[in-house]
């Protein structure tokens, strides 16, 4: 295929399932979901390399960087909402953090999980730039933490959707953060399509998680070496 094809297939589905989403907000329209799903039945069919498909979409890759960074924005915006409430923000942050980390130590033991897999398993519960420098401390693959990282996303919304609305939650922050803490981007473009403050909780607890996975990242591998 041209050079770039792939890049506007995948804009052009992307905003073409979020214009369907609108209109019909189904679980399995979520632009996450639908749209990969597609991407991933042409580039099958077309029997085209991931190098390939990687090469030509690589700028949204890169964009990643950016756009984490400017989901300070609206942390900045609601930054009274977060001096009120910035311990229970920064507990559940950790909480998220412990949880994945246990859960992960858990599959390890009940599936037979080692080595490259289990290691790139453990950073799959926050955003993909964090989670990559993560990696590069667990000595895990950076290929398999990516597919871990959408997986956790996408299982994080769908599953998120369901048990939130189970819960007697009524303040902002208590739906917000479990998207961001959980889910990551994901959860954060969910967390958004809810409330402008429950998306800017949700991009608080993201980047806390992230930079608190990073931070314990060499620690984590130190002690997995030594294992």
């Amino acid at each position: 295929m041209k050079p770039l094809l792939f890049l506007l297939l995948t804009l052009v589905l992307f905003y073409a399932n979020v214009a369907l989403h609108k209109r019909y907000p189904r679980i399995w329209l979520t632009p996450a979901i639908a749209t990969s799903a597609v991407l991933i039945a042409v580039v099958q069919l077309s029997s085209t390399p991931f190098p390939v498909y990687f090469g030509d979409t690589r700028w949204l890759s890169w964009l990643l960087g950016p756009a984490t960074v400017a989901f300070a924005l609206p942390i900045y915006q609601y930054r009274e909402l977060v001096k009120e409430h910035w311990l229970a923000l920064s507990l559940g942050s950790v909480a998220g953090i412990v949880a994945s980390l246990g859960s992960t130590l858990l599959l390890d033991r009940l599936l037979g999980l080692h080595g490259s897999m289990a290691q790139s398993l453990l950073a799959r519960s926050v955003s993909t730039p964090f989670a990559l420098e993560a990696t590069r401390h667990l000595g895990g693959s950076a290929q398999l933490t990516g597919v871990f990282v959408i997986i956790t996303g996408l299982f994080g919304i769908l599953l998120g959707q369901v048990l939130l609305a189970r819960l007697p939650l009524r303040m902002r922050i208590a739906r917000g953060a479990p998207y961001g803490a959980a889910a990551h981007g994901f959860g954060l473009s969910k967390a958004r399509s809810i409330g402008p403050q429950e998306g800017a909780v949700a991009s608080l607890t993201m980047i806390f998680s992230g930079v608190l996975m990073v931070l314990l990242a060499p620690l984590l591998g130190h002690i997995l070496t030594s294992a």
